[in-house]
């Protein structure tokens, strides 16, 4: 049904020339928001608006200006709207707004509530253009993204689940590696959009929520490897081990990883640069275990993981990066250490 939904719809960008709108709800902001020229849009390039201007969704949406594109952004925090004006984008305090006549909505949002409330609460899919494509960008439950699909559709739209995967480095840089499902023509036709913003692109096929179930697989993989990497770290420690000596030993060794590489070092800080939160992995596994639900699939390993970042969560370190997950286990072993006999 989604795909012969999808087929009835045209497949071209239509570009309107117009002016911006000022905004009606907040006039004193959108005043302070009056930006730089943006970079001149190539020839049947679509407009974008561009939901959630976050650590990540900043950046991507930079990127895209770099390019050529007009992207039209919206976040609820004031200093993300100004940080992205500052960078030439048109920002907007208003969902609808930024969504005036766009081609594209592409979502980088922290959950999909998140996503709801913009596309149908404040309006935003409504006021975008007849057959503009909706890009969801953030990570969600695979069950979720596909019934977001089938209402988004349903009303005319078209839909392409999108997850992606690098952090806050992958957007800063345009490495991301992006894992898409959806009509396989939407796809082709917002391929450009994908090539600014990552180095690896990943068609995963017509159903969305399959691209959301690689990224589930993908977290899976990294909460685990990231709970292991902070208890062996964690033992270490506890054994009186030089731990900086134990990292370089197991960083050069078979017990390697990406996340034991990536964060084992900020392990060992106190209060390491936030890059990515516990509470991320807290939700980003809940998610995992999930989808093992939906698909009966057992994941024990998983569900270990994700305890560990919920006991670092209530502990209180939920803001904090999450390679202090390790401070679930410290906590587990907190006390003074029994004399040998």
């Amino acid at each position: 049904m989604l795909t012969a939904l999808h087929a009835s719809m045209a497949l071209r960008w239509d570009v309107p020339a117009y002016d911006v709108p000022v905004s009606r709800r907040r006039p004193e902001l959108h005043q302070a928001l009056e930006t730089k020229p943006s970079p001149a849009r190539g020839p049947g390039k679509p407009t974008i608006g561009f939901i959630g201007l976050g650590s990540m969704g900043l950046p991507m949406a930079s990127h895209l200006l770099k390019s050529g594109f007009r992207v039209k952004g919206f976040d609820i925090s004031e200093n993300a709207l100004r940080s992205f004006a500052d960078s030439g984008g048109t920002a907007y305090p208003d969902a609808t707004e930024a969504a005036s006549e766009t081609d594209v909505l592409m979502l980088m949002v922290v959950n999909i509530d998140q996503a709801h409330q913009a596309l149908f609460e404040r309006g935003a899919l409504a006021n975008s253009t007849r057959a503009s494509v909706v890009v969801l960008m953030s990570t969600c439950p695979p069950g979720e993204v596909e019934q977001l699909a089938e209402a988004v559709i349903a009303r005319g739209h078209r839909f392409l689940d999108a997850p992606v995967s690098g952090g806050v480095a992958g957007a800063r840089d345009a490495s991301l590696s992006i894992m898409v499902a959806g009509d396989r023509q939407t796809y082709e036709m917002s391929r450009n959009l994908f090539d600014v913003l990552g180095s690896k692109i990943y068609y995963l096929g017509e159903r969305p929520g399959q691209a959301s179930v690689a990224k589930a697989v993908n977290q899976l993989l990294c909460g685990v490897h990231l709970a292991a990497a902070a208890e062996a770290l964690s033992l270490a420690e506890r054994a009186g081990l030089d731990t900086s000596t134990v990292l370089e030993i197991v960083s050069g060794s078979a017990a390697a990883s990406w996340m034991l590489n990536d964060r084992g070092q900020r392990m060992l800080l106190e209060d390491p640069e936030v890059t990515s939160a516990v509470d991320i992995f807290v939700k980003d596994l809940g998610i995992v275990l999930a989808a093992g639900s939906s698909a009966r699939a057992a994941l024990p390993l998983a569900s270990v993981a994700h305890q560990f970042f919920l006991a670092a969560s209530g502990q209180g370190s939920g803001s904090a990066d999450d390679s202090q997950v390790i401070r679930a286990y410290r906590g587990m072993t907190a006390g003074q250490k029994e004399a040998k006999k």
